[in-house]
């Protein structure tokens, strides 16, 4: 007999897993129509295919949308019946966040992909005209692979997709689910990664799955280009679209350092991560795409390289889902998705869209438009194809290394992943980026087809001898020197391409404007590197400890301890030229913020900056310590800031001051260094560890929490003014004589790690007994960070943003040529 649960609301899921279902119908039959609306385009009189694709297409948007609010319904109701609500999401969570856990696991990132897809099918139905057909066809063929990704139904014993409406009871085998009533044992769900927990990773996976979602359509009209014989065509159609995609996909990857510089705690904006190489790869393949796409359409040359490339860049986004989604890099990446059982299909994605573009080349090789005259070799177009093939060299290492785990589950080797990976990537990165850097200058000289040797090598020559002098002053002044000469000749490289790009610039503004995008573009990936080249290289440690010691159990494990500073709090330390001292907490759930006062003083002790950064962290049972750090930023430079150890809970009381202590005196006390009794007078002085104390003044009539004193009882309160580490704090501590009996109520001065007994009034001296117990230095509040300071790093960022300024002026020209053509 088949158990009723009682209080799980199946309406959404049921209704979200058949719009699963229809979405793959509907994609399946607008793949089908299409393709056969494409083989009959010629004939004109028969529309009946092109009907039904269309109609099926406009089924699947509206079909993935639906799911999407069905999905978003379950997350935002707190919906635990589901497993995927249940794993992403809790009721903690503010509504920006619930938005991130949408996309924080494979299911939601994929319906993500399938949506961006489904929006760009019906931008092609409006713009493609007479490419729709064939383009749709490919388009709706992605979308037929990407919608299965979600079904979640086993066929033949083997599950297809996984379903994002699957229920917890049915995802997880355990005993409560036995029970008609479990959902109300199920109080919350998992959360949120708290790592994820940034607002960059709102916006940052939407973008970036915009932007494989683009890589599509260029592959798309290649594909159609070669199947209808239409060589030519395709090019100048498809490029606005691989401009669009290079762009989107760059701007998702930039703000993924962007996140990692917030979030992570690797100290910078990139790791060389198994995951940030699979998005690199299809965009730099793609960019050497664009411009042999370019040269094609101004030169007749290199038809085939550009083909290549521009299917190439779409698989390859294939290959990057199946290396972050298989489970294949799950012991070489922290940040791939775990398996969930969909190896196999994902390899088959990638064998379809392989298969399809190996395909076509070989069936139309014969007839493929070859240029048969030679490039000259004082042509723009040579050096350009040149360049781009550094371009896919640097992607062939990267996918190389990248791949070593893939290589040992499908041949069963045992390569190991290289010992320095990052410093591995470097180099080898360093060395590519100087030959790009120098074509992306030098061919700024050159002109399509054939350029006078004179003028060009004079040219050239007065701009590398100006890049030369400053790439100099640069790296001498950055201290860039002390790193490898690769480091530097890239600093040269690419202050070359800046120079150079900014002469076209001028130009452009003399009336060729159409070369504005490109220029700018290309000045704007020179300054990402320069940016890149000199925060990554000369960033400094600015935390030095010279001891090489932190006494913080297991430290070693957590960070090294040379590049750590330990803070007392309260206590100021000397740090980098800055006074850094923690002064104090502030809890907004979950996160446990910790405030580092900087100040910096000159040699007369006057200070000159003052500022406080707010570096976070979550006590997470299941990742422990999760930190993120906190920056100041200057025009040239940044400090930033990150806790690596501290000494907090998941709940955590953060009252601090005086307080009054009702507890019993002999189990506390354990707490502390062993008492210390002092007898004093009225403006004594009692000296501690960090401080001192001074008796002021009794209080005849102390307040005394839900204590009634009768005729006889006797209550008085020592006033104590205590001074530590330049701070000033009240504390009364209590005597009292009570039926005979005496009593004491201590006061906590926590952060001086201070406990206060009043413990014996001496009439006969007029003296009073103030006892004094002391937190142990391992027992004090403390914290651990490390700061690090990146130098001239916002001409990373800026070179980002006109990079993308850049490729929006280039869309806009490319898209003007097609309505003039």
């Amino acid at each position: 007999m088949n158990t009723v649960f009682t209080g799980e609301h199946l309406l959404p899921g049921h209704l979200g897993q058949a719009f699963v279902i229809l979405s793959f119908g509907s994609a399946l039959l607008a793949a089908i129509s299409y393709f056969f609306s494409a083989k009959q385009q010629s004939d004109l009189s028969d529309q009946s295919w092109f009907r039904i694709a269309r109609a099926a297409f406009f089924v699947n948007t509206f079909s993935v949308v639906a799911i999407g609010c069905c999905l978003f319904y379950i997350i935002y109701n707190n919906l635990f019946e589901y497993h995927y609500a249940w794993a992403h999401s809790s009721r903690t969570l503010p509504v920006y966040y619930i938005i991130s856990s949408y996309w924080e696991g494979q299911e939601g990132s994929f319906w993500l992909w399938t949506f961006w897809q489904a929006l760009l099918g019906n931008v092609l139905i409006w713009k493609a005209k007479s490419w729709e057909r064939p383009v749709m066809a490919v388009v709706s063929l992605s979308q037929v692979l990407l919608s299965s990704m979600l079904i979640g139904v086993e066929m033949f014993g083997e599950r297809i997709g996984s379903s994002p409406f699957i229920m917890l009871r049915d995802a997880i085998e355990a005993p409560i689910f036995s029970r008609p009533d479990y959902l109300q044992y199920i109080k919350d769900g998992n959360g949120l990664n708290p790592l994820l927990q940034n607002y960059w990773m709102v916006i940052h996976p939407p973008t970036l799955f915009l932007g494989f979602a683009s890589m599509i359509v260029p592959f798309a009209y290649a594909v159609a280009g070669l199947w209808q014989r239409r060589y030519k065509e395709w090019v100048a159609a498809a490029i606005p679209y691989a401009l669009f995609a290079v762009m989107i996909l760059g701007t998702g990857i930039i703000m993924g350092s962007f996140w990692a510089y917030e979030s992570l705690n690797f100290g910078g904006f990139w790791n060389w991560d198994p995951v940030e190489n699979a998005s690199l790869i299809p965009w730099l393949v793609l960019i050497a795409a664009v411009h042999v796409l370019i040269v094609y359409k101004n030169t007749g040359h290199s038809y085939f390289t550009a083909t290549l490339l521009t299917m190439l860049s779409f698989v390859l986004v294939l290959y990057a889902s199946f290396l972050t989604r298989s489970g294949i890099l799950g012991e070489t990446s922290v940040h791939a998705f775990t398996d969930l059982g969909m190896f196999w299909h994902l390899v088959i994605d990638v064998l379809v869209f392989l298969s399809i573009m190996v395909g076509l080349l070989i069936w139309r090789w014969k007839d493929l438009p070859f240029s048969k005259k030679e490039e000259e070799t004082y042509s723009r177009e040579f050096w350009v194809f040149v360049g781009s093939s550094f371009l896919a060299l640097s992607c062939l290492q990267l996918v190389i290394v990248t791949s070593f785990p893939v290589w040992n589950a499908i041949f069963g080797t045992k390569i190991a992943p290289p010992a320095n990976p990052i410093t591995l990537y470097n180099i080898f990165q360093a060395g590519f980026a100087v030959v790009v850097t120098l074509f992306l200058g030098f061919t700024q000289f050159l002109k399509y087809k054939r350029t006078e040797p004179a003028k060009f090598f004079i040219s050239t020559l007065v701009y590398l001898v100006v890049a030369a002098i400053i790439s100099a002053i640069i790296i001498y002044i950055t201290g860039l020197y002390k790193l490898k000469v690769v480091f530097m000749l890239a600093m040269f490289g690419s202050v070359y391409g800046v120079l150079a790009n900014a002469k076209i610039l001028a130009d452009s503004l003399k009336g060729k404007f159409k070369l504005a995008g490109s220029a700018v573009a290309h000045i704007g990936f020179a300054l990402l590197l320069v940016g890149a080249l000199i925060a990554a290289g000369t960033s400094r440690v600015v935390s030095k400890n010279e001891s090489g010691v932190i006494q913080v159990k297991d430290f070693d494990k957590a960070g090294d301890a040379r590049e750590n500073i330990m803070l007392y709090k309260n206590q100021p330390v000397d740090m980098g030229g800055y006074k850094v001292t923690y002064v104090g907490d502030s809890l907004v759930a979950p996160n446990h913020y910790f405030l580092v006062d900087y100040k910096k003083v000159d040699a007369t002790g006057n200070v000159i900056e003052h500022f406080v950064l707010k570096p976070n962290s979550q006590a997470n049972a299941k990742m422990g310590l999760v930190s993120s750090p906190d920056t100041k930023h200057y025009l040239f430079r940044d400090l930033y800031t990150h806790i690596t150890a501290a000494p907090i809970k998941q709940e955590q009381d953060l009252a601090a001051g005086a307080t009054e202590v009702a507890e019993d005196h002999a189990g506390d006390d354990k707490k502390y260094n062993p008492p210390v009794v002092h007898e004093v007078g009225l403006g004594d002085t009692i000296r501690f560890r960090e401080g001192y104390m001074i008796l002021r003044n009794l209080n005849k009539s102390p307040k005394l929490q839900n204590i009634p004193l009768g005729k006889n009882d006797v209550a008085v309160g020592a006033m104590l003014d205590v001074y530590s580490h330049d701070k000033t704090y009240k504390a009364e501590p209590v005597f009292m004589i009570k039926g005979g009996n005496t009593f004491d109520f201590a006061r906590k001065v926590d952060d001086a790690g201070l406990k206060i007994r009043f413990t014996k009034i001496i009439p006969s001296d007029n003296k009073f007994e103030i006892t004094v117990l002391e937190q142990p230095e391992s027992e004090k509040s403390y914290i651990v960070m490390r700061a690090i300071e990146f130098p001239y790093i916002n001409f990373f960022w800026s070179g980002t943003i006109i990079m993308v300024i850049g490729f929006l002026m280039s869309i806009f020209r490319r898209n003007k040529e097609l309505k003039v053509s």
